[in-house]
């Protein structure tokens, strides 16, 4: 049971802080063979750690800590590498993926570790911070995820041997990398409608070929700037991971042991994938396999990669589905009760707003450009325009759902303060359209996002200064 709860939490993490949910696959880590003296890196291909956090695993061995690895003016202890390699034992196995040499899988958490380090100084350098308040919410959500209290999860790990110190730590480090990748990497990506308007015209071209395949992947990665030397070298590498491969040998082991990319110490592990979300070299290979079949090495600006076809299934019967939603166009009055003036007397005074509305004595336009205290609609006369489900607070949602065109609400409270709505009209829209067309802008963003992750996140780990110290 030990094992499912600490995975399970280890999920919860990983979906509460993961960057590139639904990304292809997953970043490269620092390419493998950096002697143990290295001093600042010139790296490879690097690690996500971003991919899925791990709560710290626990040591009744009481060893003495030394440095491990330098990384700019902080260091990771060897303390720190075993309770990883530990986490990630312990993942494996659950897994049943065959582990792989401790001496390759300690090389590959080291990796990790590293980029980890290097992002979260940078987004420490930045300005990046994550205060105990939103922590405890993000802690506050996992716990729901699992179905327990906050306590309840504590006295669980703890249990286990997991302080819920460090635990709070990771996860406040996921936010800072979150934080920092999307002003860094997400915010940067653009995509043109006539980019949509070409997906989506060969995607109806090729609709007869559509399908979704369940993948693995080994990435032999490449250094940026590398040298023709270094090319060789990793191509060498890769040559030998395909003959392993083809002479039998397990592929989540090879890729444990071998891969540069982040999920190679959960076998390679991808998933199912729409075939049109991978890149095109990618998905050409994988059509012409069958389940259980490997790609050649392929090729690409980060390294050499190699693919396993688990399964695959036709999407070419999937028709998107009409969408017709209801639109509201609504208008309200915002007052938040402050200290001269209290909630109740916030409630009053909107009460007799409406009051003066119902009675004629007073427009809602009017009054809303007097009272509202919600600046981007008050000089509307309140006007919301058109709005969506979801496009507001839920408790604003349900009381405009239950009002007819031209009715205004009692006094609503939402985080944001106390209301007086009115709804003005209905419509109904089919959005059919636009959910392809947003659809299709995702997928393609979604591609440009992995290549351009990839290539920021290895420039973080090349201007890193690296010193790896020997094991005494």
């Amino acid at each position: 049971m030990r094992t499912t709860r600490l995975h399970h939490l280890q999920l919860a993490a990983a979906l509460l802080c993961a960057l590139t949910a639904g990304t292809a696959f997953g970043q490269a880590a620092p390419a493998a063979g950096t002697p143990a003296n290295a001093t600042p890196a010139t790296g490879g291909a690097p690690a996500n750690p971003g991919s899925g956090f791990l709560p710290p695993a626990s040591s009744s061995a009481k060893v003495v800590d030394a440095v491990r690895v330098v990384v700019n003016d902080e260091v990771i202890t060897r303390n720190e590498v075993r309770n990883r390699v530990a986490q990630i034992v312990q993942r494996l196995r659950a897994q049943n993926t065959q582990l792989p040499p401790q001496e390759d899988l300690e090389r590959q958490v080291i990796e990790a570790m590293i980029v980890e380090r290097a992002q979260v100084q940078l987004a420490k350098e930045m300005g990046v911070r994550v205060d105990d308040r939103m922590l405890d919410a993000a802690i506050g959500r996992i716990a729901q995820d699992q179905k327990m209290s906050v306590q309840e999860m504590r006295n669980q790990m703890e249990k286990e041997g997991m302080a819920f110190a460090a635990f709070r730590e990771e996860i406040r480090n996921e936010i800072m990398m979150q934080r920092l990748r999307e002003h860094e990497v997400d915010s940067k990506i653009q995509v043109s409608d006539a980019e949509v308007d070409t997906f989506l015209a060969a995607e109806k071209a090729a609709a007869a070929d559509r399908i979704e395949v369940d993948i693995a992947q080994i990435l032999v990665g490449i250094p940026a700037n590398a040298t023709p030397e270094q090319i060789a070298a990793r191509s060498a590498r890769a040559d030998e991971v395909m003959r392993q491969l083809r002479t039998g040998a397990d592929f989540a082991k090879v890729a444990a042991t071998y891969s540069d990319a982040a999920d190679a110490l959960k076998g390679g592990a991808v998933g199912w994938r729409e075939a049109d979300r991978l890149p095109p070299v990618f998905a050409n290979a994988l059509r012409k396999l069958s389940p259980g079949q490997v790609t050649p090495i392929i090729k690409t600006n980060i390294g050499f990669y190699i693919l396993k076809l688990n399964d695959k299934r036709s999407l070419a019967n999937s028709t998107p589905e009409q969408n017709v939603i209801e639109q509201t166009r609504a208008r309200h009055i915002m007052m938040r009760a402050t200290p001269t003036m209290s909630a109740d007397e916030v409630k009053r005074r909107l009460e007799e707003m409406k009051a003066k509305i119902e009675s004629k004595a007073a427009t809602f336009e009017d009054l809303a450009r007097q009272n509202s205290q919600d600046n981007s609609s008050s000089t509307k006369g309140g006007d919301l325009g058109w709005l969506y489900p979801g496009d507001v607070m839920p408790e604003f949602e349900a009381a405009m759902a239950a009002m007819k065109p031209g009715e205004l609400s009692g006094v609503v409270q939402t985080p944001f303060g106390f209301h007086l709505i009115q709804v003005l009209e209905r419509k109904s829209e089919d959005v059919t359209q636009q959910k392809e067309r947003n659809r299709a802008r995702a997928i393609i963003r979604e591609r440009k996002l992995g290549e351009a992750f990839e290539d920021w996140s290895r420039q973080v780990r090349d201007r890193a200064y690296v010193e790896y110290r020997e094991e005494q």
